[in-house]
């Protein structure tokens, strides 16, 4: 099956219609500056809408100074959004596509610390996040928060924006009102489920009006995955039903303010789960009907389209991922995207981090104005790149790009590095997709490949051109005592073993002072074969996995599979058949069997090569080990920085330290 369906336009209301069915739907960016969209925020929207989105939907801007969810939200309510709109407009219709305004408020899902000043929701419920109460809405509070809607909708029309998307999905005061988890009023917003309509109703009019003849849409949560009071999903079909008018199309998505992963699943959910349910809701609506849910693969998105599961697809981190996907599947280059691996790295940002959307494997995405044009380079020169993961990777692919002549040198037989190790983990599969596509690209390119061989310092001397140092990491140090004949491997070197079909014999024993997704992906990996504690020092494992959304999940998926989890301990002595621990807070000793201990400690840069050539560049985890990410981002930078070498007359050895 092609992709060719969703490149079919989507009629949505008369006169307007989007060139295709690919939807960039809004999300959290932290682009705005003082509530506005900025020349940075529309940069990567006009960047998407190049590559040939043909729906692009900008990140919620909320009505009312009631809704206070995160310190560089948009402020929909105020006047000088429009000319900031406008320029927005300007730039997504410059290339073709259509541009809406997402309006809502976040209700009890905020926080009071952002611009202090209390939370209004339907109840007094409060936040499960941060256990903070909200106000009870008065009658006067919700005309107020209605008429702010409305404020909004005029403002998005006069900025030029085709229409607006009211968000009655995840983080909304919309959906707080039609849910029995978080309305318990007994008046006329609350008290039976026909009640409960009514905000929603008022609002989608009251936005309707200021609409005229654009484009209105709902995002709607057809699950709250609460079965117990909130919105099932055997709801959904008569919920959109009764809240379609004045609509003119409906995005189905889930969550609630216990699920709040599902706005961004990740690694560990299939793809395209929400399908059955986004085609149950067409099948009652005569509007078109939006599908989300980790549709990052064309294939299954086209699929969608053409069996009338959804007549168009949100494809939101596949975007971020690589802008160009619309572009290449009408060039019919589907094997020349990027893929989206869905690990919620940098494109999740609401967060305490408060760090700007980005990419794992597309350091340009949220950077648009920071990476310039691809030209030819001045002088095309001879570069070696020491290191196959992703940053020799990436390095090699833009320095191909700029027109240098360009060799990969990795002591392994296939390239990846430790990514390809992190693949091998429980349900991280999709990791190896990043080198695998920029392993295609450098052979799409003309990249050598030098596989399964190490290269020396005098190969370096002899070589006449320039030298990237990309050379990954090596073990890190032991802070705790081993016995001899006692069993100690690494987490990389059991994950590299893991992929050809290699698992430790006996109980196994995880130390994981870094509560990252490496501990806790082998602990699931082996759990399936062997008996497995995980020590952690925390006292909850894998508190990382917070910033991705899966620390829940991994908790849940940890006790599901009989791991037996040691919190608050470190790892002292490892014997031959024990693990010895000690208790961080009162020292109490205690022992775990185990044939094989595995540290998923940090790591060091395998440096030896630049620390005998200092003058070199060094990229990703020579520097030190972190994430793809920086791996991605250094790679592209050092390979950049070639073209200013060459001005400057650099010699081979010359590469400029990192």
């Amino acid at each position: 099956m092609t992709a060719s369906s969703l490149l079919d336009p989507l009629p949505l209301r008369d006169g307007v219609r989007a060139p295709n069915r690919i939807v960039f739907a809004a999300h959290v960016t932290n682009l705005a500056a003082d509530g506005l969209p900025s020349e940075r925020m529309c940069a990567y929207y006009a960047r998407r809408a190049r590559g040939g989105a043909g729906i692009v939907v900008l990140e919620e801007a909320f009505v009312h100074p009631s809704s206070h969810p995160y310190e560089r939200a948009l402020r929909g309510e105020d006047p000088a959004i429009v000319p900031a709109y406008r320029r927005v407009a300007d730039a997504v219709h410059a290339a073709g596509a259509l541009a809406f305004a997402q309006l809502g408020h976040a209700g009890m899902q905020g926080s009071g610390h952002v611009r202090k000043r209390v939370l209004w929701a339907p109840s007094a419920v409060p936040n499960p996040a941060t256990l903070e109460l909200p106000k009870v809405m008065e009658p006067e509070d919700v005309a107020a928060v209605v008429e702010g809607f409305a404020l909004a909708a005029r403002h998005a029309v006069a900025g030029g924006l085709d229409g607006v998307e009211v968000n009655a999905g995840q983080h909304s005061l919309v959906r707080q009102f039609l849910s029995g988890l978080t309305n318990q009023r007994d008046d006329a917003y609350g008290g039976d489920p026909e009640r409960r309509l009514r905000f929603a109703r008022e609002v989608i009019a009251a936005v309707r009006r200021e609409v005229k003849d654009g484009v209105v849409g709902l995002r709607l949560c057809c699950d709250e995955l609460a079965p117990w009071a909130g919105i099932r999903p055997e709801d959904a079909p008569e919920l959109a039903v009764a809240l379609a008018e004045g609509v003119n199309y409906l995005s189905v998505v889930a969550g609630s303010i216990f699920s709040v992963e599902e706005t961004r699943p990740g690694l560990h959910r299939p793809p395209g789960h929400l399908l059955g349910l986004c085609g149950a809701v067409r099948d009652r609506l005569g509007i078109p009907v939006f599908a989300s849910g980790s549709l990052v693969d064309p294939d299954q998105a086209a699929a969608a389209v053409v069996t009338g599961q959804a007549d168009a697809c949100e494809m939101t981190r596949a975007l971020i991922a690589d802008p160009d996907l619309p572009r290449r599947l009408a060039e019919h280059r589907p094997d020349a995207v990027r893929p989206c691996i869905r690990c919620n790295q940098d494109c999740a940002v609401r967060s305490a981090a408060n760090a700007a959307v980005s990419c794992v494997h597309n350091p340009e995405a949220g950077h648009e104005a920071d990476f310039p044009a691809v030209v030819p380079a001045a002088a095309a020169r001879h570069v070696v790149v020491v290191g196959g993961g992703p940053a020799g990777l990436e390095a090699a692919r833009t320095a191909a790009l700029h027109g240098h002549r360009v060799r990969v040198v990795d002591r392994a037989a296939r390239p990846g590095g430790a990514v390809r190790a992190a693949a091998a983990g429980a349900g991280r599969e999709r990791l190896a997709q990043i080198t695998d596509w920029l392993a295609s690209e450098c052979a799409r390119l003309g990249v050598e490949l030098d596989l399964g061989r190490e290269l020396g310092g005098e190969d370096l001397e002899a070589h006449d051109g320039a030298v990237l140092i990309c050379t990954g990491s090596r073990d890190g140090r032991r802070d705790y005592l081993v016995e001899p004949t006692a069993d100690v491997r690494t987490a990389r070197s059991v994950l590299e073993q893991a992929a050809d079909g290699a698992l430790p014999d006996g109980p196994c024993v995880i130390w994981d002072p870094v509560g990252g997704p490496i501990g806790i992906s082998v602990a699931e990996l082996l759990a399936a074969h062997r008996q497995v504690a995980l020590v952690t020092h925390d006292l909850i494992p894998g508190t990382q996995l917070a910033r991705s959304g899966d620390l829940a999940d991994a908790s849940t998926r940890l006790q599901r599979a009989g791991v037996a989890l040691y919190k608050r301990s470190r790892l002292v002595t490892v014997t031959p058949a024990a693990a010895v621990v000690e208790d961080v807070f009162t020292g109490g000793a205690s022992e775990i069997d185990a044939r094989v201990v595995i540290d998923a400690g940090h790591r060091l840069p395998e440096d030896t090569l630049w620390r005998a050539h200092p003058a070199l560049s060094r990229a990703g985890d020579a520097v030190a080990p972190r994430t793809v990410y920086e791996a991605v981002l250094e790679g592209r930078r050092a390979a950049l920085a070639l073209d200013t070498l060459a001005r400057a007359g650099g010699r081979a050895l010359a590469g400029g330290r990192t």
